[in-house]
C-alpha cells in the first residue's frame, strides 16, 4: 500500500507565492510531495497565475487543468455516491480553495477540498491535487462528519474546518473567528448568498438539503375530575 508524505518544511511555513510542488515516488513506494524538485519528480501544482491549475490531475507542467464542466461532473458523481447535496459540496469547495485544484494553504491543506496530509491518507487519497481523488476524499469526509454529529450541518462544517475532536468533546462550535467565518461563508454560498447565522440546521442522510428543526411546543395536560370521582388526565381542553 502506498503512503503519503508531505515534506515537513512545507507544512511548517506558508507556501511561498509562485512556488511549485513536485511529486515523486521513492524506492519503497512512498509518495512524496515537496517544493524542492528531485530526480524524476513531476510538477503537480504551481501557485503562479499562469500555472495555478496546470498538472492538477497529476499530468505534466503546462497541461491545462480540468475544465469547470469536468469538476462539476465529479462533484455530482461523488455527491450522489455519498448522498450529499452537490450544492453543499460546491459551497465547501468555493470556500476552501476557490475551485483551485492546486491550492495549498499555509498549514499544508491541499487541493480543491483542502485535505490535510493525515486526513488524505486516512481517506485513501494519494494525490490530493488530482481533482477526482480530492473530491472523492473530501465528500466522503464530509459525509463521515455529518453522521458523526448526528446530521448537524453546522457542527459538521465546524469539524471540517477546525477538526472533529474539540467539537466532539464539547458539542459546541469552538470560539475561533476563522471557524465562525468559515461556517457563515459556506452556508451563505450554499443558500445562494443569503446571510446565515451559525444555526445551520439539521442535514439528514435521506434529505437533499438541510432543514431546520422546528421547536416543538410543550404539550399541555389537563386534569379533569369526573362525577363518579374518576380523575382523567388528557391533552384535550375541557369543553371540547
Amino acid at each position: 500500500m502506498f503512503a503519503l508524505v508531505l515534506i515537513a518544511a512545507l507544512l511548517a511555513s506558508a507556501h511561498p507565492a509562485g512556488a511549485a510542488i513536485y511529486k515523486y515516488i521513492d524506492q519503497d513506494g512512498v509518495i512524496h510531495f515537496s517544493d524542492t524538485p528531485a530526480s524524476g519528480a513531476v510538477k503537480v501544482a504551481d501557485d503562479r497565475k499562469d500555472g495555478g491549475r496546470a498538472a492538477a490531475a497529476g499530468g505534466q507542467p503546462g497541461v491545462t487543468g480540468p475544465s469547470p464542466a469536468r469538476i462539476d461532473d465529479l462533484i455530482k458523481l461523488k455527491s450522489l455516491k455519498y448522498r450529499i447535496d452537490p450544492s453543499l459540496v460546491k459551497a465547501v469547495i468555493k470556500t476552501e480553495s476557490g475551485f483551485n485544484c492546486s491550492a495549498v494553504s499555509g498549514k499544508g491543506a491541499m487541493g480543491l477540498m483542502q485535505l490535510m496530509p493525515a486526513t488524505a491518507v486516512s481517506l485513501g487519497v494519494y494525490n490530493p491535487f488530482d481533482p477526482e481523488e480530492n473530491i472523492e476524499g473530501g465528500v466522503r469526509y464530509l459525509r463521515n462528519l455529518l453522521e458523526r454529529f448526528g446530521g448537524n450541518l453546522t457542527l459538521a462544517l465546524a469539524a471540517y474546518n477546525a477538526g472533529p475532536k474539540h467539537i466532539e468533546k464539547y458539542g459546541v462550535i469552538p470560539a475561533y473567528r476563522e471557524t465562525e467565518n468559515y461556517i457563515k461563508k459556506v452556508l451563505s454560498s450554499y443558500h445562494g448568498g443569503a446571510a446565515c447565522s451559525l444555526d445551520g440546521g439539521d442535514y439528514r442522510s435521506d434529505s437533499p438539503a438541510p432543514r431546520r428543526t422546528r421547536r416543538k411546543e410543550p404539550t399541555v395536560i389537563y386534569k379533569i375530575a369526573l362525577k363518579d370521582g374518576t380523575v382523567l388526565y388528557t391533552n384535550t381542553p375541557p369543553g371540547f
